[in-house]
């Protein structure tokens, strides 16, 4: 494949209001757009780690360091011929699975094109249509979690997921419950409890729940599978779904009953796809969780959500639940609780230079 340009762009776009966790807060959503081009086309990917580091090691800066310095030099030189062949340039360098999706999904849409086919085509999926459920952080009151909620379900999301953490979490549940009856609802603890509060957690089960996401630490398959051993509740893993290995050990140790593919987590949409494959090969549902990225990486997961496993609603939103604007045109929206994808090539959404520009912090060219 002849490559005659790679871009980088740093973005950094306000969000509308803070997004918090059990670990921590952003106001503004930082992401690095990657721009391949090649014979008269771009492909774009996002690489898009949350500022700080409250929710993974990476960050935009040392994602930015780790493209300039060791991912763009060897496949500038190399001119991969496949995704195949990008995949294995990246794998070269240890870790950094953010800045590697950048670089793996610019291939994926870039190769969409080349072959005229949406990028959900290239992978294997005929849908256009994808559910979308709304996530909520967490609160300075209950009441304004119940406000926020209210507020966002007028768009027909098929799904409401919480943040919860120790002191956060059963009154929460019963008060959104009390308000919102049977909708369906999930809780996403982001590792924010111990194999100490087991006992604790099986309350959980009072609230009819689709699921707990990532109740305890990430490295901790074996107190994941003993919480599910006693709760009803499936257990779905997240930040612990690091990779295929990982995935497919926690599988073996019966950890969950579900799993969350996050395409910036395992490095790029190839990897996305074999976890796909796996739990659908041992009867694990899957589904698109997000950062959130902005629109390209959202994009992209909406695509990736098209695939047969992905029995559960994504968390891709509109555009404009989280962000005061995007840098795509036109933006992701959700309609009666479902995205559906324009009609396209690629990520089927293209960049929006205005707005690039216009929330731009720096950028770098690559020949």
């Amino acid at each position: 494949m002849k490559i005659d340009q790679i871009t980088l762009t740093h973005v950094r776009v306000p969000l509308v209001e803070p997004f918090k966790i059990s670990s921590g807060e952003i106001g503004e959503k930082d992401a690095i757009l990657v721009g391949v081009f090649s014979e008269g086309l771009v492909g774009y990917g996002e690489s898009s780690p949350m500022s700080g580091t409250f929710y993974s090691d990476e960050t935009p800066e040392s994602a930015w360091n780790c493209l300039t310095d060791e991912l763009i030099p060897p496949v500038l030189r190399s001119a991969p011929g496949s995704i195949g062949e990008v995949n294995s340039l990246l794998d070269h360098t240890k870790g950094n699975a953010f800045a590697k999706a950048g670089v793996e999904t610019a291939f994926w849409d870039l190769e969409a094109q080349k072959v005229r086919k949406p990028l959900h085509a290239l992978l294997g999926s005929d849908r256009k249509q994808v559910e979308s459920g709304l996530a909520v952080g967490i609160y300075p009151t209950i009441r304004e979690l119940l406000l926020a909620i209210e507020k966002y379900l007028v768009e027909g999301y098929k799904r409401v997921k919480i943040k919860i953490q120790p002191g956060w979490d059963m009154k929460p549940l019963s008060e959104v419950r009390g308000e919102f009856g049977a909708i369906s609802l999930m809780v996403d603890a982001n590792c924010a409890y111990t194999r100490k509060d087991l006992e604790h957690l099986k309350g959980l089960d009072d609230f009819d729940l689709m699921m707990v996401e990532q109740p305890l630490a990430k490295d901790d398959l074996e107190g994941h599978a003993s919480l599910q051993s006693i709760l009803r509740t499936p257990v779905c893993l997240d930040e612990g779904a690091k990779d295929l290995p990982t995935v497919r050990r926690a599988i073996e140790l019966k950890a969950c009953k579900i799993i969350n593919i996050k395409i910036q987590r395992v490095g790029g949409l190839q990897n996305a796809k074999k976890v796909h494959d796996l739990c659908a090969e041992h009867g694990i549902p899957v589904w698109g969780g997000t950062m959130p990225e902005l629109g390209i990486g959202g994009a992209q997961t909406v695509h990736l959500a098209m695939l047969s496993n992905f029995l559960f609603p994504t968390d891709v939103e509109s555009s404009r639940r989280w962000f005061v604007d995007d840098i795509i045109d036109p933006l992701l929206e959700v309609q009666n609780g479902l995205i559906t994808l324009p009609e396209g090539i690629g990520n089927s959404y293209n960049v929006d230079s205005r707005k690039v520009q216009q929330y731009k912090v720096r950028e770098e060219s690559f020949r």
